[in-house]
């Protein structure tokens, strides 16, 4: 028998299952069939059908289902989510994994920090509710740690950056100590970033099979081929995710905003509310920028990213699409009557 709190279980659902139902955590899901935990231990369901029709609201690891005997019939309300866009030519949700406490941002220390792809991960991770935690892997074959944490830092505003090894066991236990009893990490990443042997570290018994990266490139092989959720030693529960060859943004402005946090400071000093930044009189970045303020490879990395996630909120809400038409027309109007009112204007 398990306590449900040590599953994750928290004081604010207030969840009255119906007689001959119980509630369980997914932790694994494979094409329709759920590997959950309840108080009674493991067990293998089903996923009703109707759970099945809306893909972004269907089951996924870290999720709390109601059971009513070998079928799960509802998903309770998530807490928060890791959501990403589908890959490919879609503006369809993908949640990665739910009810997470904490997103484990991780990137290997086996070469430069890839500062860009860490903050569009802390981008996603800060949409989701959850709290972002950078993860710099492979500490062990770094010269320099500390300025490598330091570099990262600069960009992690506001985010606990760490230095780990699973080989030589560095930070593990730090890290562990942010798992408290009942709470839920989600490691995400790239191949080749160490999310398995850091998964084995973590549990201390193999939970994840690894692989070591390609020597042609040095990029990572998939080792992890399905989400799966573990429970480890002293109480927390930690979600291993498969790695992402693309994060795509999916409306994720107020996490671009809380990133960048640095930069949309700045931004709000411009002259003009709607300044584009490039050019404008009274542009507060291109001030910063020329004063050696703010990096200009993180003022566009900012642009890019917030400009994907207005076009993403474009494709997925039709009330966004009618301002934006709006918000068009009238800055065409504008200029039409600008051209019109030239007291040189060929007649």
């Amino acid at each position: 028998m398990t306590n449900l709190s040590a599953l994750g279980w928290t004081g604010d659902r207030v969840v009255e299952p119906s007689a001959g139902t119980e509630p369980a955590r997914v932790a694994r899901v494979d094409r329709g069939r759920l590997t959950v935990l309840t108080a009674g231990g493991e067990r293998r369901v089903h996923s009703a059908a109707a759970l099945l029709r809306d893909p972004p609201a269907a089951p996924v690891v870290g999720d709390w289902v109601v059971l009513r005997g070998e079928l799960a019939v509802a998903v309770l309300p998530r807490r928060t989510a890791f959501v990403r866009t589908g890959a490919g030519r879609t503006s369809t949700a993908q949640v990665v994994a739910a009810n997470l406490d904490l997103v484990l941002v991780l990137d290997a220390l086996a070469g430069p920090a890839r500062l860009r792809r860490i903050e569009r991960y802390l981008a996603v991770a800060w949409s989701s509710g959850a709290t972002p935690v950078v993860l710099l892997t492979k500490a062990d074959l770094c010269a320099d740690v500390p300025a490598a944490v330091e570099e990262v830092a600069e960009s992690a505003l506001g985010v606990q950056v760490l230095a780990v090894s699973a080989v030589t066991g560095a930070g593990v236990e730090e890290l562990r100590a942010l798992l408290g009893a009942g709470r839920t990490a989600a490691m995400v990443g790239p191949s080749g970033a160490g999310k398995s042997s850091l998964a084995n570290a973590l549990a201390g018994r193999p939970v994840a099979a690894t692989r070591g990266v390609r020597e042609a490139d040095g990029r990572g092989r998939h080792t992890t081929t399905a989400r799966e959720l573990h429970l480890l030693p002293g109480g927390g529960l930690l979600i291993d995710t498969p790695g992402m060859r693309e994060l795509a943004l999916h409306d994720d402005a107020d996490g671009v905003a809380t990133a960048f946090a640095d930069v949309e400071e700045v931004a709000a000093g411009c002259r003009f509310r709607d300044c584009g930044h490039r050019g404008e009189p009274g542009c507060a970045v291109a001030a910063a920028i020329d004063a050696g303020a703010l990096d200009p490879a993180r003022f566009l990395a900012w642009r890019k990213l917030a400009a994907e996630a207005h076009r993403q909120l474009l494709r997925t809400d039709a009330r966004a699409r009618s301002q934006e038409r709006a918000r068009v027309r009238a800055a065409i109007r504008t200029l039409h009557r600008a051209v019109r009112d030239q007291p040189n204007r060929l007649r």
